[in-house]
């Protein structure tokens, strides 16, 4: 178990700077479109879309990297209190009933969306917008793949965690 929470975590490292030069490649995007839509009285509508487009990717691979990092909601008001084996025992069941079935159910219950937006090449509606668009949507059952990867990870940490505190408490 060791073994996948050490990969899990240089995944997440990995995932956490793609994360974060999709956000400095957006925060440009948004500037350049909102200098260009206030200053030049023009209006680009791939400018737009490549807004939520990185805005979309920003927030499902975010997903599984907020997971790692334990920035995840959860109601803290009592998980606080936890003892760390509490803690530890409450995110083991937390993947397992929660995180894992959803990301399941997403993932594989988006493919055949995807594969109908493959299929039809499916590109923007608006003039000017931008081609490809099933490739973003294909993005969908992949980031909660990640997910169910990352929350392995995030299972195999606390297992890790709690078979350290046993350990230690039986000396």
């Amino acid at each position: 178990m060791q073994w996948i929470e050490s990969f899990c975590d240089k995944f997440a490292k990995i995932l956490g700077v793609v994360i974060s030069f999709l956000l400095i490649l957006m925060m440009i995007n948004v500037t350049f479109d909102t200098l260009n839509r206030y200053l030049m009285n023009t209006n680009y509508v791939f400018l737009q879309e490549m807004e939520w487009h990185l805005f979309s990717i920003i927030i499902l691979l975010g997903l599984s990297y907020a997971l790692n990092e334990e920035g995840h909601v959860r109601v803290d008001i009592l998980y606080t209190r936890f003892s760390q084996k509490k803690k530890a025992i409450v995110n083991m069941i937390g993947v397992v009933i929660f995180i894992l079935p959803l990301s399941l159910l997403i993932a594989f219950g988006s493919l055949g969306f995807v594969e109908k937006s493959f299929i039809f090449m499916e590109q923007s509606g608006d003039p000017g917008g931008l081609p490809y668009r099933f490739i973003i949507k294909a993005l969908i059952p992949t980031s909660f793949f990640v997910l169910i990867i990352m929350s392995t990870g995030y299972f195999a940490r606390n297992y890790n965690l709690l078979k350290r505190l046993n350990l230690g408490s039986e000396s």
